[in-house]
């Protein structure tokens, strides 16, 4: 099986050691998303709703550049700092998903990488 990088000139770089997304097979592990704008160099932090957009936007910069899309996506994992904005966050999630969406968690955490407020990850598989 091989194993590809995908990396992404339209979503964050990665601030460590790790990749955008890993290609193994037909699976496409995509590394957890903030909601920084690659376009702008800045963090969008305004309210929940634009940061959760930011962070599918990421993401399906991410899928594109593997040439999928969200309808490839078959788990995600969200991680917020405050549940009390699980439903804001879930109807901006739902937004890219209108139908048969992905297995998920969503779990509330202490800090998250920039001290954002909302972080996902998923998986995608070629169909």
């Amino acid at each position: 099986m091989s194993k590809i990088i995908v990396n992404s000139p339209d979503a964050p770089a990665p601030i460590g050691p790790y990749s955008q997304a890993v290609k193994a097979g037909n699976t496409l592990y995509v590394s957890g998303q903030i909601p920084f704008d690659q376009a702008t160099g800045e963090m969008i932090n305004e309210n929940i709703t634009e940061e959760t957009h930011q962070v599918m936007k990421n993401i399906e910069a991410i899928l594109s550049e593997a040439g999928m899309t969200f309808n490839n996506i078959v788990k995600c994992s969200i991680f917020i700092k405050d549940m009390n904005q699980f439903a804001t966050i879930n109807e901006a999630y739902g937004v890219y998903f209108k139908t048969n969406p992905p297995a998920r968690e969503c779990v509330e955490v202490a800090r998250l990488p920039k001290d954002v407020n909302v972080e996902i990850s998923c998986i995608a598989v070629e169909v």
